[in-house]
């Protein structure tokens, strides 16, 4: 009898000593996890607080598909939980039915329930697809707000150069590097296109990312309706530089935008073929740069490929290769019609 009571005391310090040790080891992995969770907690989730229309309505859109899909996810993991504990081997009290086949009404609901929402998911895309088309002028500038007749959208042109971003805004006759600067409840119109490799245009707090491509000019309408301090960056790894390929952007009242304007160009400084070729060069983490002037044809000979001295421009070719036709006709579209483009 001693005997077995000594052992009966040895399996319960042993026990006891597991579940210490159990005890210490949740401890020590909470106290690991804590500075990665208090790390998290400084992230802004930008694509859930958006400056403009278009990017709380893709917000919207987010939150309206995690519902959807959360209608069904809920139910299947809390029913798994609980025909785990109710048709657990210890409960004796369920109903055993071991020739059970076919229930109708639950054939329903786990092949309605998906099918509706399946259902509703594509119809909103549908609509979506065609009312934020980054292609697609703007209808609005806020919810019940439709855009001002007469209101002309502001133009940007956005070049993707490695590592940086050159924003030249035509009507003002500027330019900048790495600092986008909108006026609030104005439209934009962004123009896109890159100088050597593909990059992701991508303003979170603006509008969705859209691709920019060497040879081919894409295309963004989006308005800022908050005024405040945002960033952009490149959604598409382009090589070493990637990572610092970011821009700022900065959202004005109309009053300010007009001050920021006026001191671009009392700034001085001109952004010339050889000061772009220059700025085109590979370089890293770039500064904010600010040019008061800039080639009103840069641009279109950008997207054309012929920026350089000595180069054809893809839309001057005579016997263009099919491969490309397309698209240096889609680029042309929107841009052949610059009256400031000398005819050659």
């Amino acid at each position: 009898m001693a005997r077995r009571s000594s052992l009966a005391v040895l399996r319960r310090n042993m026990l006891s000593g597991l579940n210490g040790a159990m005890v210490k080891n949740r401890i020590l992995r909470t106290a690991l996890a804590a500075p990665i969770l208090a790390s998290l907690a400084g992230c802004k989730m930008v694509v859930m607080a958006p400056a403009g229309d278009v990017a709380m309505q893709q917000r919207d859109l987010v939150l309206l598909a995690t519902g959807l899909m959360l209608l069904i996810i809920v139910p299947v993991l809390a029913m798994t939980l609980f025909f785990a504990w109710k048709y657990r081997a210890s409960n004796t009290n369920s109903a055993y039915d071991p020739e059970w086949s076919h229930s109708t009404k639950l054939e329903v609901a786990i092949w309605g329930a998906p099918m509706a929402i399946i259902l509703v998911l594509g119809t909103v895309t549908w609509i979506t697809c065609h009312t934020l088309d980054p292609f697609r002028p703007l209808s609005r500038i806020a919810p019940g707000r439709p855009v001002p007749a007469g209101v002309k959208p502001l133009e940007v042109d956005v070049v993707a150069l490695d590592w940086k971003w050159l924003f030249i805004y035509p009507e003002l006759g500027v330019a900048s590097v790495n600092e986008l600067a909108l006026p609030v409840d104005r439209p934009v119109a962004f123009k896109i296109t890159a100088s050597s490799v593909m990059n992701s245009f991508y303003a979170p707090t603006l509008a969705g990312q859209v691709y920019a491509m060497p040879g081919m000019q894409t295309q963004l309408h989006a308005v800022l309706n908050k005024a405040g301090d945002d960033e952009g960056f490149s959604a598409n790894y382009s090589g070493a530089g990637f990572s610092g390929m970011r821009f700022k952007l900065k959202g004005l009242k109309p009053a300010d935008f007009d001050r920021w304007a006026a001191g671009m160009r009392a700034g001085g400084g001109q952004l010339t073929r050889a000061d772009y070729l220059t700025l085109a060069q590979p370089s890293q983490n770039e500064p904010v740069r600010r040019y008061a002037s800039v080639d009103p044809t840069l641009f279109l000979d950008i997207v054309n490929q012929c920026a350089a001295p000595g180069q054809v421009c893809k839309d001057r070719m005579p016997h263009h290769v099919a491969a490309n036709a397309q698209s240096v006709a889609f680029a042309g579209k929107a841009l052949c019609t610059d009256k400031t483009r000398p005819a050659t």
